[in-house]
Parts: C-alpha cells; sequence; structure tokens
C-alpha cells in the first residue's frame, strides 16, 4: 500500500512540473493562431498577435523594422501570393516567464512550399497589453 501511495504522489509531482500554466498555453494559442492564419493566407490575420505600435521591433535577415504596419508591408512584400508563403509549421522549444507582464518564448519554423522550403528560428518577447498577450519583439532567422 505504501508503495502505491509513494507511487501516485509522484506521479502527481511530475504531472503538474511539467503541466503548463493557463498563460503559457494562452501563448502556444498565439502561435497556433499565427499557424492557423498564416496556412490560410492570411497575413492580416497573423499580424494580429503582434502589439499595434510603432514600437513593435521586428529583427530578421534584412535588419531591425520597427512598427506594425512596416512589419506587415515587410511580411506582404516578402511573401506576395499563397505560393510563396507555404504551409507554415512551429515547433516550440522553450517558453519562459521573465514576470507578470513578460514571457521569452524560441522556437523553429518551417515553411514547406512548392518553390523551395524555407526554415529557421524565432525568439519572442511577449508583453501583456490591456489584458492581452502580444508579440512586441521577434527576432526571426
Amino acid at each position: 500500500m505504501k508503495y502505491i501511495l509513494i507511487l501516485s504522489f509522484l506521479s502527481l509531482f511530475i504531472s503538474s512540473s511539467f503541466a503548463q500554466s493557463k498563460t503559457e498555453q494562452k501563448i502556444i494559442n498565439i502561435l497556433k493562431t499565427q499557424d492557423a492564419e498564416w496556412n490560410k493566407g492570411n497575413i492580416d490575420g497573423f499580424m494580429q498577435t503582434y502589439w499595434n505600435s510603432d514600437s513593435l521591433m521586428f529583427i530578421g535577415k534584412s535588419g531591425v523594422t520597427y512598427g506594425w504596419k512596416n512589419t506587415l508591408n515587410n511580411y506582404k512584400k516578402g511573401y506576395p501570393d499563397t505560393s510563396a508563403m507555404g504551409k507554415l509549421d512551429f515547433t516550440l522549444i522553450d517558453i519562459k516567464k521573465l514576470s507578470r507582464k513578460y514571457y521569452h518564448v524560441v522556437g523553429k519554423w518551417h515553411l514547406t512550399r512548392s518553390i523551395g522550403n524555407l526554415q529557421g528560428h524565432f525568439t519572442l518577447l511577449l508583453k501583456k497589453i490591456k489584458g492581452k498577450w502580444l508579440i512586441i519583439t521577434d527576432h526571426s532567422s
């Protein structure tokens, strides 16, 4: 009986230590939203997960872009149609809580495209703004 109780306690402890917080699940849902919108060919919908501000920072192969509108325009220029967009898939590597208002996310992205696949890594900084988690910095390479 003691053995069963110890195993039950250990199992509960292990599963709770790996459980995701509600905030982490919300952040995972943000990535799922991005994935779904991208795969529908909807860059405008994809961009709804970003902070709509001139202070949004996107760092990519061409350097730093500031602002939501500029980031949107760069996406539309780089991915003018669904064949260029392909199908997006994310692999989450790490989510870290920095504070009550900030999370740091690291992952991989992969585009499956008929014109040639692309892939790389990303680092996101998310901030809770007016009760909503938004990407305020994106470094994708």
